[in-house]
């Protein structure tokens, strides 16, 4: 599997992560502790099979021309696993801009094998995920240690893409 993802700016970087490690901290298995040295908050574009190289160089440019973004996070999602358990995640709202910068990312890899569908236009839920995979209790002590939290506003300013099979990162050429 092969991703497309944006990144944060260092401000944003650091608000998501501290998000991160207060549920950490409360005692959710949240992703301040992934210990991948690639692993930073990202919101996933698109996911595919494999992606060709020149398809890499044109989502590239076209996000080179798009970044820096700004997007504000508001509400937390939670989405399910194959089991009980569940993911949370900070939704991004899908403001025009990020839209239209999706939609035209997926038109230049329509021919890529294996298109993850979640992450298909039309089917796309924008978010940064906060944990990994928890029970419903651990998701019920993250909404409570959250509470009611607040919108934050914070810009993707690089993309980059990940390769499931390596497990390694690449900056996208732009």
């Amino acid at each position: 599997m092969r991703t497309i993802e944006l990144t944060c700016d260092p401000a944003f970087d650091r608000a998501v992560r501290t998000v991160w490690r207060q549920l950490a901290d409360g005692g959710v298995d949240s992703l301040a502790d992934n210990p991948h040295p690639t692993h930073r908050p990202h919101l996933t574009l698109a996911a595919c099979g494999a992606i060709a190289p020149e398809r890499l160089a044109e989502v590239g440019e076209l996000l080179d021309g798009a970044l820096p973004l700004e997007v504000r996070l508001s509400g937390l999602l939670s989405f399910g696993a194959r089991s009980r358990r569940r993911v949370l995640a900070w939704g991004v709202v899908p403001a025009p801009a990020l839209v239209d910068l999706h939609r035209e990312a997926w038109r230049l890899l329509a021919d890529a094998p294996d298109p993850n569908p979640l992450y298909l236009p039309g089917r796309w839920m924008p978010h940064l995920s906060l944990t990994r995979r928890v029970e419903p209790d651990g998701l019920a002590l993250a909404h409570r240690l959250l509470g009611r939290h607040p919108d934050l506003t914070g810009v993707f300013d690089a993309a980059r893409t990940f390769d499931a099979g390596s497990q390694l990162t690449a900056p996208l050429p732009g």
